[in-house]
């Protein structure tokens, strides 16, 4: 089976099925159809169990645009650039209405939950619009479309996936992503998203724990948990902030090498989970934790409930019970009223602490939020300039930090091989979440396949990517 995936520049491959043709839903000829993910890993974790539903209702699964009868593009609306982006896709995919078999151009996730019927109105080209929400009824929206209808499923939703939806996987066979919940409670004054997927609601322990032993049991090493604010898992459902509880049941998985969680909030960065971290091999010592800014002024500006001296005191506190830990933090720089004084308050933190990743969007003003209407919005001059200037001063951080790497030894995920070189693969470690961090590139070896986790001695750190050298011929693991 093979399908065709786009958003993180790469083109997938179904590794884990053979090719297989389905009698149309229709009674016709076999119906194909080609998917485009764009956006975060949320959004691709919609992808995947839209890919399931269609394979499970008879449709083929085609790496061929020019070839699909129904051509899905999952979109993104977090910011104006993501905006953009999705609707050039869409009008790229527009034209293959013109040159290939495409009859139906649907239109699912963000953009569409955000805009609705506007966006229907403003794109002809479009068929039908599923919201974020209803990715459940994408059957249906083909049904309607493949007969010249054109509609819209969207609105609100309590629906999030479970175990038993159909899924089929895009990311390579030994790494998944998890959704352990889906929706936002926080109304961060810059952010759309609980605008577009609603409030917040947790998946049962029990669930997601059946989840990640079909996965383990299929060969996946590497569990990414996800969600809008994965420290908040639970709180729904038990009463209590309770990821530290699910992480302890996933330990107990069979098969999984990694455990990774990623949208990690400080307001519900409890004891009990940094012990848990401490505590447990399986889970990467690896800290996702978005801050947004540095400066008491400015988060309240953004309605964060957090300030400088609580975000010092919980860093510390990782530190110390942590000390391997690696920690990635986001800002924001730009937002409505920040003063050059503000500004330079968030860049002598990031110099203060030392972030092992760091990244940096500039701020987008996007309508129906709180922000949008503030005054004081600065200059997309001004904006650029403190984006670029922090940029710098992390990037000289991260390659110190990653050259203080030189002489260990450490275990790394292989993920490929390079194209040029066929003695050198890449992958990563425990301190690369995939996609947003950089690799691993490994000289000298001609034997390691995706999905090895073999010891490497790193040789030379960069600010993004590091050099090492395989181990003898040792093999902690076989993919």
């Amino acid at each position: 089976m093979n399908f065709w995936i786009v958003g993180s520049g790469r083109f997938g491959s179904g590794e884990r099925g053979a090719q297989l043709r389905f009698p149309s839903v229709t009674g016709g000829d076999v119906v194909k159809a080609g998917f485009i993910s764009l956006g975060c890993a949320k959004n691709l974790v919609d992808t995947e169990v839209m890919l399931g539903l269609l394979q499970k209702n008879g449709i083929e699964l085609t790496p061929e645009p020019g070839e699909a009868d129904i051509l899905v593009v999952n979109t993104c609306a977090f910011i104006e650039s993501a905006k953009e982006e999705s609707i050039t896709t869409i009008l790229n995919m527009a034209e293959y209405k013109k040159s290939g078999r495409c009859r139906s151009l649907i239109i699912a996730g963000c953009l569409g939950q955000r805009y609705g019927q506007k966006l229907l109105d403003e794109l002809p080209e479009a068929d039908a619009i599923i919201g974020t929400g209803a990715w459940q009824r994408i059957m249906e929206a083909v049904s309607e479309t493949q007969k010249g209808n054109r509609v819209i499923l969207a609105g609100p939703s309590e629906i999030i996936y479970d175990a038993r939806t159909p899924r089929i996987m895009t990311t390579p066979s030994y790494t998944a992503y998890v959704k352990i919940a889906e929706g936002c409670d926080h109304r961060c004054a810059f952010c759309a998203i609980p605008m577009i997927r609603g409030h917040y609601r947790s998946r049962p322990i029990e669930d997601i724990r059946t989840e990640v032993e079909r996965l383990a049991a299929g060969g996946v090493k590497e569990i990414n948990l996800i969600a809008q604010d994965t420290t908040n898992y639970g709180r729904d459902l038990y009463g209590t902030p309770s990821l530290a509880r699910l992480l302890k049941e996933l330990c107990q998985v069979e098969g999984v090498r990694f455990l990774r969680f990623l949208y990690a909030y400080p307001r519900f960065f409890t004891d009990e989970l940094i012990d848990t971290i401490a505590a447990e091999p399986k889970i990467c010592k690896y800290i996702d934790l978005p801050l947004q800014h540095a400066h008491d002024a400015v988060l309240r500006g953004m309605r964060r409930a957090d300030d400088r001296a609580g975000i010092e005191i919980l860093l510390d506190k990782i530190r110390a019970r942590i000390p391997q830990a690696v920690i990635r933090s986001t800002f924001i720089v730009g937002f409505p009223g920040e003063t050059d004084s503000q500004y330079q308050t968030l860049r002598r933190f990031i110099e203060k602490q030392r972030f092992e990743r760091v990244g940096i969007f500039t701020y987008s003003r996007e309508e129906g939020t709180p922000a949008a209407e503030m005054g004081g919005q600065l200059s997309e001059a001004v904006i650029e300039e403190r984006y670029h200037d922090l940029m710098s001063v992390q990037s000289k951080i991260s390659e110190e930090i990653n050259r203080s790497l030189e002489g260990r030894v450490m275990e790394v995920l292989v993920e490929g091989r390079g194209e040029e070189r066929e003695n050198i693969a890449y992958g990563r470690s425990w301190r690369e979440a995939p996609e947003v961090d950089g690799q691993i590139y490994i000289e000298g070896d001609t034997k390691s396949q995706p999905g090895d986790i073999i010891r490497v001695r790193i040789l030379q750190g960069f600010a993004y990517d590091i050099v090492g050298e395989r181990v003898s011929d040792s093999m902690v693991e076989s993919g």
